[in-house]
């Protein structure tokens, strides 16, 4: 039985993932930091079926002892700090989690388990100001947010390990994906769980940032899938992954609102308090590179996956009453 390793396995994408892993015969341990309140509201249906261990991506102890302990044949960091307007607010801290806590996590492979494979989470964020229509592998980097220069951080110190150690550690940039666990700072949560307060009577506006910003949309539970494709090859490379196709803003509130019969000009409303200091206009993926040497490509449409997270929330929103 293969043994996985998960940070950030409460999150979105490490429930998602730990799912995938279980179904294909895994033991899986999910690594949390000690805190007095853990929230595993997105994992509690596994439970009792995965190892959580203890340590922090600020303590380099700390993941050298996991390493030691669980000697994992399979890391996937996924933990970091990754709501990008809060890098604005915490850019240091950003930087210690989503930068340094990589290079931690890899010395801690480097010297207690090298045997690992490790795939580190990167993403379309460090594209920010983009140099191509088209993002691919071989596309150069202009992050615009602290978030975005501590994940460049990230995926070249994953290069350097793997270049100068010959550890196999790949970096998957991944571009938007969303789900019914996706965490309701970010947008599309936002505005699926704001469709859904306002049908219900709940509330009666969604305030809303730049609209016409266009992002590569699509489905976590897909893009999970391509993390754990990244690690089964006989030797390690750097993936892009997204649909290839995006949307605006408007296009996410008109689909969401529009898929619980309301009219979201009634409703919506522009607050510039939502803006960022340094925009990101467009970000389109070209996942050509992992079509054909992983076999991946999504199974989720933008409009049924804005379908899926706006009939969730108002479930979730209709038990509560």
């Amino acid at each position: 039985m293969p043994k996985a390793l998960i940070t950030g396995i409460t999150g979105q994408d490490g429930s998602y993932l730990a799912e995938l892993l279980l179904a294909k015969g895994y033991e899986v341990y999910g690594m949390v930091r000690r805190t007095s309140h853990h929230s595993f509201e997105r994992i509690e249906q596994l439970l009792d079926r995965i190892s959580i261990v203890t340590a922090d991506l600020l303590d380099q102890h700390s993941l050298t002892i996991v390493m030691q302990q669980v000697r994992p044949d399979e890391v996937y960091n996924l933990a970091a700090q990754s709501y990008v307007p809060a890098s604005w607010s915490q850019p240091v801290l950003t930087g210690e989690f989503t930068a340094l806590g990589v290079t931690r996590m890899l010395e801690a492979i480097r010297l207690a388990h090298p045997a690992a494979r490790f795939y580190q989470a990167s993403s379309s964020e460090m594209f920010g100001k983009v140099q191509e229509s088209l993002q691919h592998e071989g596309t150069a980097f202009y992050p615009r947010s602290p978030y975005g220069v501590a994940k460049v951080y990230g995926h070249w110190i994953t290069v350097n390990y793997r270049e100068s150690y010959g550890m196999y550690a790949v970096s998957g940039i991944l571009f938007n994906h969303e789900s019914p666990r996706r965490g309701m700072e970010f947008v599309t949560r936002k505005v699926s769980d704001g469709v859904a307060r306002i049908k219900l009577g709940l509330a009666q506006e969604l305030r809303m940032g730049n609209l016409d910003a266009r992002r590569d949309w699509g489905f976590a539970g897909d893009y999970v899938d391509a993390m754990w494709r990244m690690l089964q090859p006989s030797e390690p490379g750097d993936y892009v992954i997204g649909t290839g196709t995006t949307h605006s803003v408007r296009e996410l509130v008109e689909l969401a609102f529009g898929h619980a019969g309301l009219d979201w000009k009634r409703h919506v409303v522009r607050d510039p308090a939502f803006s960022r200091p340094a925009e990101v206009d467009v970000l389109q993926a070209d996942p050509g590179k992992a079509r054909r040497e992983l076999g991946w490509s999504p199974t989720m449409d933008f409009a049924a996956l804005v379908r899926l997270m706006v009939d969730a929330d108002i479930e979730r929103l209709s038990r509560a009453r």
